[in-house]
């Protein structure tokens, strides 16, 4: 019996099912110590330093909590950036042991203005991976759009009354179509709204602070639920427009929501890209498998110590996948 099978018996009832430290309702007060003080965190411990830790961050809106995880990373791990993990797969060769990327999907001001500094204090490289139609622009992303529309009273007639998580998780159940009609309808008797986003020149301070940009298609959709048309243009325009911004072509993709799509990685291949990266939440081999389909572990920056430890090492995503989690 492995020693996570093991931890599971005397799992404390209640554990949940959800990932990171901004996914709210994942487990009860002291789950994550548990996990953390478990005779299985040691045994992944031992496993992870041979493993390839790609975290996947959205903004930072904890910027403390944040710094400690950039600190704890500096002691324990060895950051790597995307170069370097991009040359161990052309070469075939493994990188460092406790190598670590960090990652941050979607292109939210706070990277900029929260992360960048912190990072570069400490000399530590990431990823940023942008919605190209947002750069430049005052539209807000569509997933914070719905929740502000909803929280003013927005409804669809003939949609059951939901949350905003509630039109979110449905939204990403419905094809693109669908999905941009309903948009449409809950913006119905709502005026325009606004938000900042990065600009080009914001992009040339996050390459030359050490945070790379790529592609993170052109708005944000789910790619498996677009037709071929689409996943066309979100990737290829996506492409063109960042080759454009940066003056060189993109050649790492995060599909969005982590939903991999055949036909975009046939399309990311044609156009030589060198990476893509999964929201799976899973701890990687040291050399992926396979360069167009890289897992990446779910966190915040306001993820606790605790449950930080158990995502770094496997245990966490191990008993999340368990329990039935995507």
């Amino acid at each position: 019996m492995t020693p996570l099978l093991r931890f599971r018996q005397r799992e404390p009832q209640g554990w949940g099912g959800t990932v990171g430290g901004s996914m709210a309702g994942s487990v009860r007060s002291g789950g994550d110590v548990l996990l953390r003080r478990s005779p299985a965190q040691l045994w992944f411990v031992r496993r992870a330093r041979l493993r390839l830790a790609v975290l996947g961050y959205h903004g930072i809106s904890d910027p403390d909590t944040f710094a400690g995880q950039l600190d704890r990373l500096r002691r324990i791990a060895r950051p790597v950036s995307l170069d370097e993990v991009e040359e161990a797969l052309a070469r075939r060769r493994s990188l460092p042991a406790r190598a670590v990327l960090l990652t941050f999907d979607d292109g939210e001001r706070s990277i900029l203005e929260h992360g960048l500094p912190l990072l570069r204090e400490r000399g530590i490289p990431g990823v940023a991976f942008v919605v190209a139609s947002a750069i430049g622009s005052r539209t807000p992303f569509w997933w914070h759009e719905v929740e502000r529309l909803v929280r003013a009273g927005a409804r669809v007639p003939g949609e059951p009354a939901r949350t905003g998580a509630g039109w979110l998780r449905h939204l990403k159940t419905v094809p693109q179509q669908t999905r941009l009609r309903l948009l449409a309808d809950l913006r119905e008797g709502h005026g325009p709204l606004v938000a900042a986003q990065l600009t080009a020149a914001d992009l040339g301070t996050l390459e030359s602070g050490g945070v790379r940009v790529e592609n993170h298609s052109l708005t944000h959709p789910l790619l498996d639920r677009c037709t071929d048309a689409d996943v066309r243009a979100e990737v290829v325009d996506a492409h063109e427009r960042l080759t454009a911004l940066l003056g060189r072509a993109p050649r790492s993709f995060a599909y969005p929501n982590g939903n991999w799509d055949v036909r975009a990685e046939r399309l990311l291949a044609e156009l030589g890209y060198r990476t893509g990266f999964l929201f799976d939440h899973r701890l990687g081999p040291r050399l992926p498998d396979h360069p167009l389909r890289i897992s990446r572990l779910r966190v915040g920056s306001n993820t606790r110590p605790d449950r930080f430890a158990t995502i770094l090492s496997g245990l966490h995503p191990a008993v999340h996948a368990l329990r039935g989690g995507r």
